[in-house]
């Protein structure tokens, strides 16, 4: 690699308030919620019956069954006694597992994928909280974890938002001897206590191997998990030869290529989309692509109406 000029601007930095304004843009997003297991009052459809907002079907009775809940029309027209049955509308905690690792620190062109990342990650903040959501993070760089409990509300939100742009991960160090693996982060993730989170893990998902797949499997089972699969354009059709303009979080280079990276580049990104296709086709959970010189808001609002 030649240290070069890049010819194209890129957008390799957070700013606060870019990620507030954000929340402009919720009410365009059409996001489908799924059934939750949560035990508090919100917004969202849960499995759980008992007394709610939401009338879901009438039964015979059964002992037990609380007279306030007799269907007295239907019962009076079988000559049975009837209840009716609701289904509770709940919350649930928003959880956003955001990559800082130094792979997400590079693109080509557009954006950075962590900035790529941290951008998403906000829009599908404050659209889970105007839906009475609490939100929570894990934050992994280099050099640290961080823990975010969820919290209701704006100021839930403003106190992640804070925590992306104040990361140690943009101060471009990147020097830890021993960085987190995606097993470690999802290995993590499997320790969430409260049944039926919405889950968002937002990563290049560099490093996917058959034990992460293994712990996101497992989490699937009780959560609603989504995959935001971050990756700059020249990861999916890397050239066989020539020159092109990288920014690794610190320096502009200019990469060479020649048919031989291309081949173990390639080979090592298709084998990843396969690892993330399975995870979508055999354990249900869902599969978000953006690349980096994408329009973020608009790719949101494109490929997340079927959750």
């Amino acid at each position: 690699m030649l240290e070069t000029p890049m010819e194209t601007p890129m957008t390799t930095s957070l700013a606060l308030p870019q990620l507030i304004a954000l929340q402009q843009q919720v009410s365009a997003l059409a996001v489908r919620r799924k059934h939750i297991h949560s035990p508090l009052n919100g917004g969202h459809l849960s499995r759980l019956r008992g007394r709610g907002m939401e009338f879901e079907e009438v039964r015979a009775y059964q002992a037990g069954d609380e007279l306030s809940s007799i269907d007295w029309k239907v019962t009076a027209r079988t000559g049975t006694t009837h209840t009716k049955i609701f289904r509770e509308e709940r919350e649930r905690p928003v959880l956003m597992c955001l990559d800082y690792r130094k792979a997400m620190f590079f693109a080509t062109q557009g954006a950075l994928k962590s900035v790529v990342a941290s951008k998403a990650a906000a829009l599908l903040a404050w659209h889970g909280v105007a839906h009475g959501d609490r939100l929570g993070a894990y934050l992994f760089s280099d050099e640290q974890h961080q823990e975010i409990r969820p919290a209701r509300g704006r100021k839930g939100v403003l106190k992640f938002l804070h925590a992306c742009c104040q990361s140690n991960a943009w101060q471009g160090q990147h020097e830890a001897s021993t960085s987190p693996s995606l097993q470690d982060m999802t290995q993590r993730l499997r320790h969430i206590r409260q049944t039926g989170s919405l889950i968002y893990m937002l990563s290049d998902f560099r490093g996917l191997d058959d034990v992460s797949v293994g712990h996101l499997a497992v989490l699937a089972r009780h959560h609603d998990v989504v995959l935001v699969h971050i990756h700059d354009v020249i990861e999916a059709h890397f050239p066989a030869s020539g020159a092109f303009p990288v920014f690794d979080g610190k320096q502009h280079f200019t990469c060479y290529a020649d048919a031989a990276m291309q081949q173990v580049l390639q080979t090592q990104y298709q084998q990843r989309m396969a690892s993330l296709e399975q995870l979508q086709k055999q354990h249900g959970i869902h599969l978000i692509h953006l690349q980096t010189h994408e329009d973020v808001a608009q790719s949101i609002r494109e490929r997340l109406w079927a959750i």
